[in-house]
């Protein structure tokens, strides 16, 4: 998805077994590398709906051997000094004004999603992201059948550089079955130095990283196909902004 500060973000860039020391891994002889990889989904295993057309998977990359304590801290001083409520972070709600932010002004809700985004500027990550149409799907079996199909691809064709990690664990939080049954099976059978956690997502703020690149990820789609809801147009002001100030920055932390 530690110890957790009340609003939601977490001093360790990666999982704990809890106290207050972060823990970190230096690369040594006698070490152990570890990679975090936090995984988060918008869509569903339905069929086809007007408005959930994709499903997309996000899963992003961190190296536990660097620190990103210093950033986190900046991100909780950053929100802290502009009074920005206790929240974790959740993107799609947040730019459509729904749940928890309905009773948000649109300023208040820019400047928890630029805190947010800074944040991942800042730091040292990769992610990747499959995104599948689903109108092209005949059958519903399909959606699970592509998903693993391409998330077995990209494993395999980074399998070298995955297999230097002395462990991998992979965190997602067990919102859909049918994803978690495809994570545990893909991952499983691509390495055998994998674990996967259920994560809490208000207990690690990478996990709110890799909710976030999805929706930008989705939103990057519905731009290229000029399908943009008025919510998300007036959130981010035009077409041009989001792909000028968010979506050309994010593109940066692409695994290659």
């Amino acid at each position: 998805m530690t110890f957790v500060i009340c609003w939601g973000w977490s001093k360790d860039p990666g999982p704990t077994n809890g106290g207050e020391v972060p823990r970190h891994f230096l690369v040594g002889s006698d070490s152990m590398t570890e990679l975090s990889i936090f995984i988060d989904e918008s869509g569903d295993f339905g069929p086809y709906e007007y408005h959930s057309p994709f499903y997309v998977l996000t899963m992003v990359f961190h190296d536990q051997a660097v620190d990103i304590s210093p950033n986190l801290q900046r991100l909780h001083d950053a929100m802290s000094s502009r009074g920005l409520p206790d929240y974790t972070v959740h993107a799609g709600p947040l730019i459509r004004r729904d749940n928890e932010y309905r009773n948000l002004l649109i300023e208040e809700r820019k400047r928890i999603l630029d805190c947010l985004f800074y944040f991942v500027r800042t730091i040292d990550i990769k992610y990747h992201t499959i995104i599948i149409e689903k109108k092209q799907l005949n059958e519903d079996i399909e959606l699970v059948f592509r998903i693993s199909k391409q998330l077995s691809v990209f494993l395999s064709e980074h399998l070298r550089t995955l297999m230097k990690y002395d462990r991998i664990i992979v965190y997602y939080d067990y919102g859909q079955r049918e994803l978690a049954k495809i994570l545990i099976t893909a991952f499983n059978t691509a390495l055998n130095n994998v674990e996967i956690k259920k994560v809490v997502p208000a207990n690690y703020k990478l996990f709110q990283v890799a909710d976030m690149i999805c929706t930008f990820e989705l939103l990057a789609e519905k731009a290229t196909r000029k399908i943009l809801s008025n919510s998300e147009l007036n959130f981010f002001t035009s077409e041009r902004r989001l792909k000028k100030t968010y979506l050309r920055t994010l593109i940066k932390k692409r695994y290659r």
